[in-house]
């Protein structure tokens, strides 16, 4: 697969404070590829799923001139305060406050309407209900998207996937239930892109494109010098990162259409 070339994202170079206000590695680089993939438009209508801080959110407001929802029913897990209250932070920041809504909800139970967005956008969060609550509840989140896309309408997912190749020896017990992970294990919540692909499918999707980013080790490499969390404790998710090395490890997406 070729390089992508970046060409917006190339312009902040603040990768300390990038990651600070970003979930997950990629950073801006991801959000641009993913926006470029979903080939975004001016005008359109746009829900993030997940936004974290929002600074990605505020990102594709300013830089492609889209409305965006965004939602996310947590609070951040360094202050406590709703990640909502930070999109609004950084939308005001980034002088895109008429471009950008925060909503403390989430998938599956959005409340819009159906057939109410251009776009759906999200990455490095569905994994996290994968994790702890399931295939199923992940399928319920996907339809929910469907549901409220439009017809013609894209679903951009991006997410922790992982090679379709078995989990290394040494990393077995670490990614593995009980492996120190957080509560459920990586393993449960990373799938592999051909997983992810036909859940899409499955509950009404045509994928468009489906593959692992080409850049996906360098933005791995990137989230455990740079993200906050990583550096605060290079003994844990750094550390674990470096030992896969990218032999397990990815990161995947989807660019998907609901049907007219």
């Amino acid at each position: 697969m070729d390089r992508f070339v970046y060409t917006k994202s190339a312009t902040y170079t603040d990768l300390s404070l990038i990651y600070s206000e970003c979930s997950g590695p990629g950073g801006l680089h991801l959000t641009e590829f993913m926006a470029a993939k979903m080939q975004l438009r001016a005008g359109a209508r746009l829900l993030d799923i997940g936004i974290e801080r929002g600074y990605q959110t505020c990102f594709l407001a300013n830089e492609y001139d889209v409305f965006v929802i965004g939602i996310d029913p947590d609070d951040d897990r360094s202050d406590g305060i709703p990640h909502i209250e930070h999109l609004q932070r950084n939308a005001r920041a980034w002088g895109v406050e008429d471009l950008v809504i925060g909503l403390q909800v989430g998938v599956p139970d959005t409340h819009f309407a159906g057939n109410t967005f251009d776009f759906v956008h999200s990455t490095t969060t569905l994994e996290l209900v994968r994790g702890p609550f399931g295939v199923e509840y992940y399928r319920a989140c996907l339809a929910e998207i469907y549901r409220i896309l439009r017809p013609g309408g894209i679903f951009g997912l991006g997410e922790p996937m992982h090679r379709d190749v078995p989990i290394p020896a040494d990393l077995l017990s670490i990614y593995t239930r009980g492996g120190g992970v957080g509560p459920e294990g990586w393993a449960d919540c990373f799938a592999t892109v051909s997983e992810t692909a036909n859940l899409c499918c499955n509950v009404g999707f045509n994928i468009l494109e489906a593959d692992h980013a080409p850049d996906a080790w360098n933005w791995w490499k990137e989230f455990t010098e740079h993200d906050p969390h990583c550096k605060a404790d290079p003994q844990g998710e750094a550390k674990i990162i470096r030992q896969d090395g990218g032999r397990w490890l990815s990161y995947g997406y989807v660019i998907a259409q609901k049907p007219y």
